[in-house]
């Protein structure tokens, strides 16, 4: 048998057969968004690739740089607004550190704690690899219109808050 890549509609047709039983109908939906996601990651990886990044690093230099001047947050800032764990967060900052992209620096106000600032460095790659990511993302969402991006923006919107 060849092998070939199923459409979502595909398996669904599938499982139909097997278990018509099944409501079946939101798997199809769900697998397109799930391949949409997987196709728009690796179009944004490679865009972070070229400037020695990743999703996580970019995320967090990304964090670091939209706070605004001095572009410092304590790790408990960080891990709220990118909606991560402590150790996730410090992970991403011992790589970024180690790479010369962010230092720590004791907190004047409690010892405590640290304050992650991006370098001289991290502020020149972000500075470059956001202007990237911006384009690569007005890439892939420039073949909808704008009544289309509208709509889709606002139903998956919609769903979200209802989730």
């Amino acid at each position: 048998m060849d092998e070939q890549t199923l459409t979502p509609d595909d398996i669904r047709a599938q499982w139909g057969r097997e278990r018509p039983n099944l409501d079946t109908e939101p798997m199809a939906l769900i697998g397109r968004m799930g391949r949409l996601v997987r196709a728009l990651t690796a179009e944004m990886e490679a865009t972070f690739a070229r400037h020695g990044l990743n999703g996580a690093s970019f995320d967090l230099l990304a964090t670091l740089r939209r706070s605004g001047d001095p572009y410092a947050l304590t790790a408990g800032e960080l891990m709220a607004q990118m909606m991560i764990t402590s150790g996730t967060v410090t992970n991403r900052i011992n790589r970024l550190e180690a790479q010369g992209l962010v230092v720590r620096r004791s907190d004047k106000d409690d010892a405590r704690r640290a304050i992650v600032a991006l370098t001289e460095a991290g502020f020149e790659v972000i500075e470059r690899a956001v202007e990237d990511h911006v384009a690569t993302q007005k890439r892939l969402t420039e073949m909808l219109s704008a009544e289309e991006f509208a709509q889709i923006d606002g139903l998956l919107a919609n769903w979200l808050e209802r989730l």
